[in-house]
C-alpha cells in the first residue's frame, strides 16, 4: 500500500534551518508530482510547494519563495523540504503529499490522494 513517512522536523531559532525528508513506498515514484503542505495551530490547511514527477519544475507559496527549496530522488523514492531563514510563523505540522497527476503548479485543482502523517517543525524566535 501508499505509505509516505515524512521526517526532519523539530526545533530550530529563528534564522535557522531543517531539511525534511518524506520516504514513498508502494507506488512508483517517479511517475507522480509532489507536494508540501502545512498546517499550523489553529489555521487550515496550506499548500507550500510542488515538484513535477521529473523534478523539471517547482513552485512556491508566496509565503516561502526565496526560503524554502523542494527536490526529490527519485532513484531514493524519496521527496525533499529545505527550508532556510526560518521564522516563527513556519511553525507547523508538515505534510507530504502524492499528487494524481505528473504536474501540480500550487493551484486549487491540483488534486492529492495521499497524505504523510506529518512531522512538526516549531521555530522559536
Amino acid at each position: 500500500q501508499v505509505q509516505l513517512v515524512e521526517s526532519g522536523g523539530g526545533l530550530a531559532q529563528s534564522g535557522g534551518s531543517l531539511r525534511l525528508s518524506c520516504a514513498a513506498s508502494g507506488f512508483t515514484f517517479s511517475s507522480y508530482a509532489m507536494s508540501w503542505a502545512r498546517q499550523a495551530p489553529g489555521k487550515g490547511l496550506e499548500w507550500v510547494s510542488g515538484i513535477y514527477s521529473d523534478g523539471s519544475d517547482t513552485y512556491y507559496a508566496d509565503s516561502v519563495k526565496g526560503r524554502f527549496t523542494i527536490s526529490r530522488d527519485n532513484a531514493k523514492n524519496t521527496l525533499y523540504l529545505q527550508m532556510n531563514s526560518l521564522k516563527p510563523e513556519d511553525t507547523a505540522l508538515y505534510y507530504c503529499a502524492k499528487a494524481t497527476d505528473t504536474v501540480v503548479s500550487g493551484n486549487p485543482r491540483d488534486e492529492y490522494d495521499y497524505w504523510g502523517q506529518g512531522t512538526q517543525v516549531t521555530v522559536s524566535s
